[in-house]
């Protein structure tokens, strides 16, 4: 099946004010990819959808897609995917004089700690988080605007 490219919606030019409406077309910019502004390397970028509720703080919700980058290091209070006994997990890195330990943003979780000779495969860190509000008129199945 060959798909064919959609152009991408336009980018408005000023932000938008959480209170009073002012006409947008005006500001019209050029169109905006989301390639473009959220995967900076290509080869080393993949998405994977969240599941759980162990990073709500971190604002990652279930079914919010996550954009890792696998080229950059993890540093102290990044955002990571990491393996831990073969199962993957979001978690925030850390990284301090008591060893690494992989936290939730969510307090029901405790922290995963390792000693030194234990082996967490990290495989990369998360650089932007997709959330699509859902209309209670899509979830009925309903295309009402």
């Amino acid at each position: 099946m060959i798909r064919k490219k959609k152009s991408p919606p336009p980018l408005l030019g000023a932000p938008v004010m959480a209170g009073f409406p002012s006409p947008a077309e005006q500001y019209l910019e050029a169109p905006l990819d989301l390639n473009d502004l959220l995967v900076h390397q290509p080869a080393a970028t993949f998405f994977v959808r969240a599941a759980g509720d162990s990073m709500l703080g971190a604002g990652i919700h279930p079914g919010d897609i996550l954009v890792v980058d696998r080229s950059l290091a993890a540093e102290d209070g990044a955002v990571v995917i990491a393996a831990v006994d073969n199962e993957f997990t979001v978690k925030y890195y850390r990284h301090d004089s008591d060893g690494v330990r992989l936290e939730a943003a969510n307090r029901r979780y405790k922290p995963l700690r390792f000693s030194p000779a234990s082996e967490v495969l990290l495989f990369g860190v998360v650089t932007a988080v997709i959330h699509q509000f859902v209309r209670p008129a899509a979830r009925r199945g309903q295309n009402h605007a």
